[in-house]
């Protein structure tokens, strides 16, 4: 249990996807600017990125793996290890689509508000990042769902700190100097971000 309590820590403050492993970066910069839209494309994350771990490291295990059943039967001694990205971004596309047409059918609001975005989780870097780290770090099944739901929690945690921040921003723009409005200050906020989690570095 400690072990898995410290995997949920490290990635989702100490070692936190987007600030740390700046990966996510486009939909981090591109959803932020409502915390309403923020809070969904978290929750989209959250969903995808723990569905994911879980669902590539099963194809992983029973079907690329040199060691899996699928392999064995066909004689591979070499695995089909080749095709884990190839494999893993169909499966992250059809997690993505299955959330599009929930939130199209039931949550038509937020579906929406997050636009262009949301399609935009298929190519999230993040959520490949995640896929292929578990098989890196050789993770187990329940170590894939516990670093996966770590993964996604400090995405979305990192998302909603920004687009707090960036509220504030909208809200007392006047007070910016002028070269600084628009991208330039939100990025100097992602890096200022990027330096306080950097804090948390010493807790494991």
């Amino acid at each position: 249990m400690l072990g898995l309590l410290l995997i949920a820590i490290k990635y989702s403050l100490v070692s936190n996807v987007v600030l740390s492993q700046f990966l996510g970066i486009c939909p981090f910069l591109g959803v932020s600017k409502k915390t309403e839209s923020s809070k969904g494309m978290g929750g989209a994350v959250i969903f995808v990125i723990a569905i994911a771990s879980v669902v590539t490291h099963a194809i992983y295990i029973l079907f690329l793996k040199a060691s899996g059943p699928l392999c064995r039967a066909l004689g591979l001694k070499d695995g089909l290890e080749f095709l884990n990205t190839i494999v893993f971004i169909l499966v992250i596309a059809a997690l993505v689509q299955f959330v599009e047409m929930f939130l199209k059918k039931n949550i038509p609001s937020l579906y929406e508000s997050l636009g262009v975005y949301l399609p935009l989780i298929t190519t999230n870097c993040a959520v490949l990042g995640v896929a292929l780290n578990n098989v890196t770090y050789g993770y187990n099944f329940i170590e894939c769902l516990v670093y996966g739901i770590g993964i996604s929690v400090g995405f979305a945690l990192a998302l909603l700190l920004m687009a707090g921040i960036r509220e504030n921003i909208i809200a007392d723009n006047d007070g910016i100097p002028h070269a600084f409005q628009g991208s330039p200050i939100v990025l100097i906020t992602a890096s200022l971000m990027a330096i306080a989690f950097f804090g948390f570095s010493g807790m494991i």
